[in-house]
């Protein structure tokens, strides 16, 4: 049986900086999970995990329940649309409510920037991050590393576009770093208006033709709700320019795959027939999110 690396740091906040050997650890506890033959194990009975959902979220929110019931902990589900934050109440204070309550994790999504590594310093027990803003979705990288691995084995070598709203992505930079470690290539395609200056030093912006050799060519959601000082004129606009049109693919290398970390907007991003599409690994990587998501609450708790 696998076993899980004790971490360095008891909270989970981000890949930037972490170890390929802690990544890979994780990766390989994820495997542990995905093949265990029970689908509830009392690895964590009479654990409660909390979470504390600042930011709407589907996806990342049940995949992360799932996880944390098939370990046997009990879950304790906060939406600030039905809190006391509503009421004026700080996430510091919400957060450290619940940690005097006797909760013994915390997993967490919200949209300020900076917020979470501040509650770090102040929360003793373990916080997961969900999501923060546009700084890191590390469990969303670690599960297109885990859909990577399976599907070519290895990270050396390889090389991934990233294509779409750089600026606005976690998703971009918890993959940009992880990446990094792990010794693939990592290169970018973005509108100008769509482009991180700041990560420029650590991936090159590439044309979309170059972006289609990749071994990997995953796309980003357009962020419509990002989008009202009129950084693109339309979602047709964008799809005519930076969509993954069926063309498009047709282009792709025979073994390459397409990812993105959902939810799509189709016909924007991809044309609607690519998202189940043989190349396409949609589905794959929401799948892979629950053994993920389980060796790091696991590893949290450690």
């Amino acid at each position: 049986m696998s076993t899980i690396s004790i971490p360095t740091s008891k909270h989970f906040l981000g890949l930037k900086g972490l170890p390929a050997s802690e990544i890979l650890s994780i990766l390989d506890r994820a495997a542990h999970w995905e093949q265990y033959p029970e689908k509830v194990t009392n690895q964590l009975q009479g654990k409660f995990v909390s979470n504390l959902f600042f930011e709407n979220s589907t996806r990342t929110r049940f995949s992360f329940e799932l996880a944390q019931k098939r370990l046997g902990a009990d879950v304790l589900n906060f939406s600030a649309a039905e809190s006391s934050v509503q009421k004026g109440e700080s996430i510091y204070d919400t957060v450290r409510t619940l940690e005097s309550m006797g909760i013994d994790a915390g997993v967490i999504r919200l949209k300020p920037i900076g917020v979470l590594a501040e509650l770090a310093e102040k929360i003793k027990v373990p916080l997961i991050n969900a999501g923060d803003g546009n700084n890191e979705h590390p469990t969303q990288a670690l599960l297109d590393f885990y859909t990577m691995r399976k599907q070519f084995g290895s990270f050396k070598g390889l090389t991934v576009s990233i294509i779409g709203d750089i600026l606005h992505s976690r998703v971009a930079r918890s993959n940009l770093w992880g990446l990094i470690a792990l010794g693939a290539s990592i290169q970018f395609c973005a509108p100008e208006s769509m482009q991180a200056p700041e990560l420029a030093q650590f991936a090159s912006y590439v044309s979309f033709e170059e972006a289609l050799k990749a071994d990997v060519v995953m796309m980003l959601r357009v962020q419509l709700e990002r989008h009202d000082k009129g950084i693109i004129r339309s979602a047709e606009e964008y799809r005519e320019q930076y969509g993954l049109t069926v063309e498009r693919a047709s282009r792709m290398a025979p073994h390459a795959i397409i990812m993105h970390p959902a939810p799509v907007n189709r016909n924007v991003e991809l044309d609607d027939e690519l998202v189940e599409h043989e190349k396409s690994k949609i589905f794959t990587q929401i799948a892979h999110g629950v053994p993920i998501r389980m060796a790091v609450i696991e590893r949290a708790l450690s």
